[in-house]
């Protein structure tokens, strides 16, 4: 359930008292974790796995009645706006066009009386809020162009342009800051109470930047990007039964020979940062780190690229080395060559499972719940897949029959709760469901349909989808599957005992070889990586 989907009067989910709601639900109904999506602003097609920075956080879901609480907006300020016509639909366009203007008059107020503590925070994020702050106000000078579209002393960080910009954009940068405050204070307090609930967070770690983000602008030497900071390769997937020509997803790659030259630095930072959002980390596309594919800047499709060899575990290694154990969770759909499932077996981490994909007629998935094990987390589907209710309407009448007869549909509570089940009452030691299938809604409440645009990351709950009876129903539904917090642990002599996330990754546990710097590459990985 992101953020962003949760009502509010505001257009779109913030991090207000809904929010807070929602973590009473999920204490009521003796939930563990709540997983969100990316909490980056959003860039290219809405989505937050394309955002102009991946330190920074959404202006959007910075509350505003909180601002008005706080004497930085007033209530006609914020009431006098119409913020959508849909109570069940995020309009972004009208977000862009109004939200900004909202906020700003906030700013008016905060720069007369800037809070003792705002220093402190500028410092402490001091590794990239610069940066941002003036890559978001060169971008605002420029109507929203793409960095690559500057002028060239800007495009390429000349110092005595970057210098003159600083000046010239001075408080337009105090503005970007302000807004990234106003953000990690309220996230700060709602990710405390949540834990103070017993609620652990999962959030997404997407393995790319954006092009056009704070990220490659700021440090183009990282990436695959020529002397005009224009990619020479780009990220996607090869073409498979689902897409004929594969997924051009178009964000620049990684130079990963130069950043293991100084330590995966930036990796590190870029972790580090992500520890202070969530408890647990799922790293999206996991075997990217192991092989990646690239398609030549330009091509129009995935139909003609290439793999390349990844850094494989030498990166989870370094970043053990420098910030100790981290909760992560390995995002392993789709097509894994024996060589990624060996990087996921020695890392320890806990790969996904889910459950829409099981009923194809092979026994052997490991998508099947009998084939599942400990230490994985189950789903009956992602953002990325239809609703189950969605999902039953594409299936074949040979699949929605095995899959019926597979998960004993119970026709009176209906596909849902059914498949919901399926994974509560598996071996998985952690089961997860969508708030669209908890609520039973149809396929217009997906939240994403991969390389589609424009329809995408908008659904939202309507205003009263919490209630009392839904929250002890799933109460009474995890004491029954022994899934309530105080019930996660079986008997030492138990077998498939399940271990709670914050207890895998041990360098015991994980296999991985205890060392204080990165492993020197084998003569293989050398040539390949260089390649």
């Amino acid at each position: 359930m992101h953020i962003t989907s949760l009502p509010s009067p505001y257009g779109i989910g913030t991090m207000g008292k809904e929010a807070y709601e929602f973590v009473d639900f999920l204490e009521a109904a003796g939930q563990s974790f709540w997983q969100i999506l990316p909490l980056g602003q959003t860039g290219f097609g809405d989505s937050p796995y394309q955002s102009c920075s991946t330190f920074a956080g959404n202006p959007y879901l910075i509350d505003l009645d909180t601002l008005k609480k706080e004497g930085y907006l007033t209530k006609k300020e914020i009431t006098s706006v119409t913020w959508g016509t849909k109570e069940d639909r995020i309009d972004f366009g009208g977000l862009y066009e109004k939200r900004y203007p909202v906020l700003r008059k906030a700013f008016k107020r905060f720069a007369r009386h800037i809070p003792e503590d705002y220093d402190a925070f500028c410092w402490s994020q001091g590794q990239w809020l610069e940066d941002y702050a003036l890559f978001m106000a060169i971008k605002a000078e420029n109507n929203g162009a793409s960095w690559d579209c500057w002028e060239r002393g800007l495009r390429l960080r000349e110092p005595e342009i970057i210098a003159e910009a600083k000046k010239r954009l001075g408080a337009e940068m105090f503005f970007w800051k302000m807004l990234q405050y106003f953000f990690f204070r309220q996230w700060r307090e709602l990710k405390t109470y949540a834990n103070k609930k017993g609620i652990r967070i999962i959030g997404d770690l997407p393995i790319y930047v954006a092009r056009d983000s704070a990220d490659t602008w700021a440090n183009p030497e990282l990436f695959d990007l020529d002397e005009e900071g224009i990619p020479t390769e780009v990220a996607g997937c090869p073409p498979d039964a689902f897409t004929a020509k594969g997924q051009l997803w178009g964000n620049p790659l990684f130079r990963w020979r130069r950043m293991r030259e100084d330590g995966y630095a930036w990796w590190i930072n870029r972790v580090r940062r992500t520890q202070e959002f969530f408890d647990v980390i799922r790293i999206d596309h996991f075997r990217g780190f192991d092989a990646y594919y690239c398609v030549p800047y330009g091509h129009e499709d995935a139909v003609h690229g290439y793999w390349r060899k990844g850094p494989g575990l030498e990166l989870f290694r370094t970043l053990r080395n420098a910030l100790g154990d981290v909760d992560i969770i390995a995002e392993d759909l789709g097509f894994l060559t024996p060589s990624v499932r060996k990087m996921l077996r020695e890392s320890g981490y806990p790969g996904m499972r889910v459950l829409q994909f099981a009923f194809g007629g092979d026994p052997c998935s490991e998508y099947l719940p009998q084939n599942y094990v400990g230490n994985c987390i189950a789903y009956t589907g992602t953002h990325d897949n239809h609703t189950v209710k969605g999902w039953v309407k594409t299936l074949t009448p040979e699949e929605r029959e095995r899959a019926a007869a597979y998960i004993r549909l119970n026709r009176k509570e209906g596909w849902c709760w059914s498949m919901m089940r399926a994974i509560w009452s598996s071996v998985a030691d952690t089961a997860i469901v969508t708030m669209q299938d908890l609520l039973e809604l149809p396929g217009d409440a997906r939240m994403n349909e991969p390389s589609t645009l424009g329809k995408n990351w908008m659904w939202r709950a309507r205003p009263g989808y919490l209630t009392k009876e839904l929250a002890e129903k799933l109460h009474q539904t995890m004491e029954m599957y022994r899934r309530l917090p105080e019930q996660n642990s079986l008997p030492e002599e138990a077998s498939g005992a399940p271990v709670p996330l914050g207890e895998r990754l041990t360098p015991e546990s994980s296999g991985l070889p205890q060392q204080e710097a990165p492993a020197k590459p084998t003569e293989e990985t050398e040539i390949l990586m260089e390649q």
